[in-house]
């Protein structure tokens, strides 16, 4: 996820700038990703709680999953933005990780405490941080992702140099057939894996083993070519090779690859709940939402091709809001995404509360059965208008405001 000042390079001509040498389609991207995360985690109490997994009516179910399916490719799209910025590095290694790392550590750093102080056992919190990050704040896991893909630029970067179009589409071949793993690992199990809980309650899935993995190695044939790797590569292959499109030929691709994406998102998570639940309310274990998300994970088919049809939209927002002269409220907004990613759960948390309190739950809500979007979009756009306003003021903070909210 870049959240910091666009750094100018020649392109192709889709990458329309201001006179701050913004590309301008990248922070409406950045813009609307911070927005779908806070649209998936205002959708998570909709099957979440109880003893783990909790779904009260089948209408809850509808909407849970077509509202996370919808936006569940917000973070492959920050990977993406940081790929078709920074990769291959235009500096020095030590120059890039001095300029990105003290932006991106010390902000993390500060909201982890915070998380840790105020939600849960303080003591246990921070001495778990040691290891890992507090899984009250699960929305954290993005930060330690993004540096793993950083370490790798700096090895990748003299190939993506001068790496030809059919080769980086046979890499991202290969990358695509890692996507039906999670699928293969269910199919082979008969949707029986163990699920094994850590000392934090977190559930972990034991991998049914493939191609190679076993209880002494989990690094198989495909390991070093999957996961955010691919979008690292997808960033990389829009920039060299994909021209700007016209209006018609971007409709023609985009939603057709867009909608299968959502097809299989939301057919597969709903498909699932149905062969869980025999009746609504529905109420298990973690385990249970463990199954459902499977079709949502970052690294599967449906998720990835939502990701490039999104992608091919936002190539054509390339028009600032305001004039070339001043920063616009979207420049504004999208250099405060960072601040509004790490601390928009203390804001989505009362939110969520107080707009389920009045508008009420399920189809015995005000709004009956448009209760629960309803109070999904409300959470999410209460959640988004008060970090945005918070953050942008924070970095107008001299020389403190940007080690708050990067």
């Amino acid at each position: 996820m870049h959240f910091y000042y666009l750094c100018a390079r020649k392109t192709n001509p889709s990458n329309t700038m201001n006179t701050e040498n913004r590309i301008i389609w990248l922070d409406w991207l950045r813009v609307c990703a911070c927005l779908m995360v806070m649209v998936v985690h205002s959708t998570e109490p909709f099957y979440l709680g109880g003893e783990g997994s909790r779904i009260l009516t089948a209408t809850d179910a509808f909407w849970a999953s077509f509202s996370d399916s919808f936006v569940r490719s917000c973070v492959p799209l920050f990977v993406i933005a940081s790929s078709y910025l920074l990769f291959p590095l235009q500096t020095s290694t030590g120059t890039f990780f001095r300029r990105r790392l003290g932006r991106l550590l010390v902000p993390f750093v500060l909201w982890t405490l915070a998380y840790a102080l105020v939600w849960g056992e303080p003591v246990s919190n921070l001495q778990a941080l040691l290891l890992n990050f507090n899984y009250a704040a699960g929305h954290l896991w993005f930060v330690y992702m993004l540096l793993g893909v950083y370490l790798l630029m700096p090895l990748l970067s003299p190939w993506a140099e001068r790496v030809g179009r059919r080769e980086l589409l046979g890499y991202l071949g290969v990358w695509a057939l890692t996507l039906f793993i999670p699928f293969v690992r269910e199919w082979a199990s008969n949707g029986e894996l163990l699920v094994i809980h850590g000392p934090t309650g977190i559930p972990n899935a034991a991998a049914y083993p493939l191609w190679g993995e076993a209880s002494w190695n989990g690094y198989s044939t495909f390991y070093y070519v999957s996961g955010f790797i691919g979008y690292l590569l997808l960033g990389l292959y829009f920039r060299k090779f994909v021209p700007e499109l016209s209006w018609r030929r971007t409709l023609t691709i985009g939603v057709p690859v867009w909608l299968l994406g959502f097809v299989i998102c939301f057919g597969g998570f709903l498909l699932r709940v149905f062969q869980t639940a025999d009746a609504f309310p529905f109420e298990g274990s973690v385990d249970y939402a463990v199954g459902w998300e499977t079709p949502w994970y970052n690294d599967t088919i449906g998720v990835a091709l939502m990701a490039i049809g999104w992608v091919l939209l936002f190539r054509k927002f390339n028009r600032p809001l305001g004039t070339q002269d001043s920063p616009t409220l979207l420049t504004k907004v999208s250099k405060a995404s960072y601040g509004m990613y790490l601390c928009h759960m203390f804001v989505l948390a009362k939110a969520s509360g107080m707009i389920c309190s009045w508008i009420g739950r399920g189809t015995e809500g005000r709004l009956g059965f448009w209760s629960t979007p309803a109070e999904i979009i409300l959470t999410a756009l209460t959640t988004f208008v008060i970090t945005a306003v918070v953050c942008t003021l924070i970095q107008r903070i001299p020389k403190l405001g940007k080690w708050i909210v990067g």
